[in-house]
């Protein structure tokens, strides 16, 4: 199947929670500002994809708190529940083709 049809069988609402969680797994120290900055997405979606979206496939995410301030910390991705990170890995090209997301894939995909 070619890149641009499964693009088009892929559900953005289930792109969107397998983008963040890659990105928690691989951005050093993610937090809601870096995970915003990465995606172009606004706080609130981010924040929503976080703590509603995620843990409806199981994914299981910590923030890790540092600091005085309620949101010193980052995240950090403990479980992947349902999806399957080595395939989320292989197909992130297609993933931020269906969202419009450009990210620099050199370091992403390491």
């Amino acid at each position: 199947m070619s890149p641009t049809s499964v693009a088009s069988l892929l559900n953005p609402t289930i792109c969107r929670r397998m983008l963040i969680a890659y990105l928690i797994e691989h951005i050093p120290r993610p937090n809601n500002p870096t995970l915003e900055e990465a995606t172009g997405w606004p706080r609130r979606t981010v924040q929503d994809i976080i703590a509603k979206g995620l843990p409806g496939h199981g994914t299981v995410v910590e923030f890790i708190q540092e600091g005085v301030r309620h949101n010193d910390g980052y995240y950090l991705l403990r479980d992947w529940g349902s999806f399957d990170k080595n395939w989320v890995k292989t197909n992130l090209p297609i993933i931020c083709q269906v969202l419009d997301v450009k990210l620099d894939l050199s370091d992403a995909m390491s």
